[in-house]
């Protein structure tokens, strides 16, 4: 509480209480002598509505209509029939709530803050034989700089002396640490955790991974998206309702009272200052949670889009190709044959190959040596292993391999002979993503229907959406084709949201309502799209669908409360059952509860790696 008391600004403070004050002492002094009264209100009116005349000046100036200057009108007019009371308190809660609501919007800021805080602001930089400290902003590309075990690492580079773990949770959304060493490429925003590394700074500042996050949020946070221009003209509207129904209000009951409570209880600060604060609240929640979103507009969009479009290589699956079965012939065992293939393929650059390797060390298996290793383009590879010719590739290579199809049509075979007999094979699959079933299976719930686009082969795309449950599927799609389809939705009437990774990706991420990137994917990728799915976790993709319907219910929310207070109040007001305090404890507590309901997205604590493996649904 302290610390954020502390945000207050202290002359708006004395103000409020000052006025407070005021507005107390002429509660209790009403039966004071006729002086007392109006000389304590009009020291507090003199004091309290500096900021609020001031604003008003500026709307004049501007020739726009605005809820200050509306206030300013209804405390000038109580006070001119002798409300005392009731100018006095109109003051005291416009500025109590003006406190509330910058105090929120600190609270919602907060997420860009800890971003920005959190690199170091000084660095170790190796030059000859020394170190020396450097401020961040100093440090160029090229340059050695030097990380202690639990530092922060402050720039996108490579390890080129020492070895670690590196915390990456924050860049990656990776929950484990991951081994570091030379040769290693490291981010900003990781924490070194054992032991110290040499790295050479390659993007540094705002072009490292940490400073774009930073960058995107900054303006994401800062944009105006069309909801937000809604609510200042509705905003607009309202105060125009509100002094026309008080002149209707005189005209009719020539009842001064009367006519200032219909003023006094009319208000859309509710919607005025609660809307942007739901924006940048969910803005905030969205980038602690694993994901940033460019512009205040797109998060708006992607609460309205009906279709989630993904990619398949690379979105829905892993994009490398992993060992999922290994078929053996009788008396070779699964390990024997692997022991085999591996060797092969140790000099194999194919990334089949590659992948039989990795999952030979991954067994703990030794890879051995071999002799005239040769590639055949088409075919696959040949060598000597430990005096046995041993090929690993397709049936042109390996013609007795069996001609059985590999399991449920997504796997590729690779198949080994030892000698020329054939003694097994293994499959290998792009595998889809842990997050991708849930993911799915939450959007679905939501009632959004689910389309994958994918240059992939019929049989392939197929297998893979029968097996997450995806809705439609177009196959073996050029870049221009998923184009097309893309168009051809949206010309169809669908609010489309598109996922992908790739360079093929860019042109559809470009054309759809709302584009989504995954940022383990490329650069042109990321710059395409409107999203960016830090972890490539895509229980974020459900995560940020989630807030940003959450936050359109809450504006909307705000909207049809405000307007439904108002109309209700003014009536009230117009047949003089709301007196001018009632009124303005009634406009008050309004815009708190608004505002307050608006407050309810701004993230509370850091959301953990694990949290993001609940349910969209669950999160509050």
């Amino acid at each position: 509480m302290r610390g954020l008391w502390s945000r207050v600004d202290r002359g708006d403070l004395a103000r409020t209480l000052f006025i407070a004050a005021c507005t107390a002492a002429t509660a209790l002094g009403l039966t004071w002598p006729w002086p007392t009264v109006p000389v304590v209100a009009l020291a507090g009116l003199i004091v309290g509505c500096w900021p609020i005349v001031m604003e008003a000046w500026e709307d004049i100036r501007h020739r726009r209509m605005s809820m200050e200057l509306s206030m300013l009108i209804a405390i000038v007019a109580a006070a001119a029939i002798g409300e005392w009371l009731t100018a006095l308190l109109i003051t005291t809660f416009v500025l109590a709530a003006e406190i509330l609501e910058d105090l929120s919007m600190d609270r919602g800021r907060d997420a860009l803050t800890d971003l920005m805080t959190f690199l170091p602001q000084t660095v170790q930089v190796r030059v000859g034989g020394e170190t020396r400290t450097t401020p961040l902003g100093e440090v160029q590309p090229g340059q050695l700089l030097v990380v202690a075990p639990g530092g922060r690492i402050p720039v996108d580079g490579v390890v080129v002396a020492g070895q670690s773990t590196a915390d990456q949770s924050r860049i990656t959304g990776e929950s484990l640490p991951v081994d570091i060493t030379v040769g290693s490429e490291v981010f900003a925003g990781s924490i070194n955790q054992v032991g110290a590394v040499e790295i050479r700074a390659e993007r540094v500042g705002a072009d490292s991974s940490y400073g774009r996050i930073v960058e995107a949020v900054r303006q994401a946070q800062s944009s105006e998206p069309p909801v937000q221009r809604l609510a200042d003209r509705l905003a607009a509207y309202l105060v125009y309702l509100a002094l026309t129904g008080a002149v209707v209000t005189f005209l009719t009951t020539r009842d001064w009272t009367a006519t200032i409570s219909v003023v006094v209880v009319a208000g859309a600060c509710g919607i005025a200052a609660g809307t942007p604060l739901a924006v940048l609240a969910a803005i905030a929640r969205i980038a602690r949670s694993g994901a940033f979103v460019k512009d205040g507009a797109h998060l708006e969009a992607l609460s309205t889009a009906d279709t989630i479009v993904f990619d398949k290589t690379g979105t829905l699956t892993t994009g490398s190709p992993s060992v999922v079965d290994i078929r053996t012939v009788d008396g070779i065992t699964t390990e024997a044959l692997l022991m085999l293939a591996a060797a092969a393929e140790s000099y194999s650059e194919h990334p089949l190959g590659q992948a039989i390797v990795a999952h030979a060390r991954a067994q703990g298996l030794p890879v051995g040596p071999s002799e005239h290793f040769t590639y055949q383009p088409g075919q696959g590879v040949s060598a000597t292993v430990a005096g046995k010719k041993v090929a690993a590739g397709n049936r042109t290579l390996v013609p007795d391999a069996p001609e059985t199809l590999p399991a449920q049509g997504i796997a590729t075979a690779v198949h080994v002979s030892a000698n020329e007999g054939y003694v097994g094979t293994i499959l290998l699959a792009d595998v889809i993503r842990d997050s991708a079933r849930r993911s799915i299976t939450d959007l679905h719930r939501r009632g959004l229907r689910t389309l994958m686009i994918t240059g992939d082969q019929e049989m392939t795309a197929q297998a893979v959406a029968a097996e997450l449950g995806i809705d439609d599927v177009r196959a073996g799609l050029l870049p221009d084709q998923k184009l097309a389809a893309i168009d051809a939705e949206r010309a169809a009437g669908h609010t489309l949201a598109m996922v992908g990774d790739g360079v093929n990706d860019a042109p559809a991420l470009a054309h759809a309502d709302i584009g989504i990137a995954m940022g383990s994917g490329t650069d042109i990728a990321r710059e395409s799209a409107d999203i960016v799915l830090i972890s490539s976790d895509l229980n974020d993709l459900t995560h940020t669908v989630h807030v940003a319907c959450r936050a359109r219910r809450i504006v909307m929310f705000n909207f049809v409360g405000t307007i439904a207070v108002d109309l209700l109040g003014m009536g009230l007001a117009a047949f003089g059952i709301l007196g001018p305090v009632i009124a303005a404890i009634i406009h008050v507590g309004s815009e708190t509860a608004f505002i307050l309901n608006s407050a309810r997205l701004i993230p509370g604590r850091r959301v953990r790696i694990n949290d993001r493996n609940r349910s969209a649904s669950s999160i509050d």
